[in-house]
């Protein structure tokens, strides 16, 4: 029986809407469309935020650096590219609904800035019993590390928990290892699949 709901963060919960910022800076800085995602996201360095290895302000001095920009126009590249992410209030109502009959978690791909982000910005690490980052644990979903370090903090099997994410690869080493999934695609009604899997509020 399912015990435990976990979520993604960037894609599932808080989706980019607007694109329209991070393009106009691409077209000013002469950078390919989606070039600005690739390196915030893609790059080495941003790899290594993402596991730690450097600080969020770290990579965000880099970024500035590979863009030529200086301090103002830094904190402007940085602010407009966050600007288009929206917040899906929906589906966190939904998931405190579900508390305290079923666990609910995170499990993110992040910088060391999440838990400080879901707390004073958006408000929602209330949501949830376990917020798991990959900066704080120095690994990156897919690996299974990061999946059976969240379960055993759980208390609970793979077979007990739902993993919804929008990365196909993070949805296949979740079922790697037992777990029940959601794929998130544009569209997906999250509450529909889990009624589907037996979770109700």
């Amino acid at each position: 029986m399912i015990q435990a709901v976990i979520f993604d963060i960037g894609g599932v919960l808080i989706r980019t809407e607007n694109h329209r910022p991070r393009r106009e800076w691409e077209e000013k800085l002469g950078l390919a469309a989606r070039q600005s995602e690739d390196i915030v996201f893609g790059s080495e360095m941003g790899a290594k935020a993402q596991r730690g290895d450097v600080t969020d302000e770290a990579l965000w001095a880099w970024v500035g650096q590979r863009l030529a920009l200086d301090q103002t126009e830094l904190a402007a590249f940085r602010r407009d590219f966050w600007a288009g992410d929206v917040l899906d209030v929906a589906l966190v109502e939904f998931i405190r609904r579900l508390r305290p009959r079923y666990q609910t978690a995170v499990i993110s791909n992040a910088t060391d800035g999440l838990r400080a982000s879901l707390t004073h910005q958006f408000h929602i690490d209330d949501a949830f019993d376990l917020i798991v980052g990959s900066a704080e644990e120095r690994v990156m979903k897919p690996d299974a590390l990061i999946f059976e370090r969240t379960l055993a903090r759980l208390g609970r099997q793979p077979q007990e928990a739902v993993f919804v994410d929008d990365f196909a690869h993070n949805i296949a080493a979740a079922q790697a290892l037992g777990l029940h999934t959601i794929h998130f695609l544009p569209g997906t009604n999250v509450p529909a699949e889990l009624a589907q899997l037996g979770v109700t509020p």
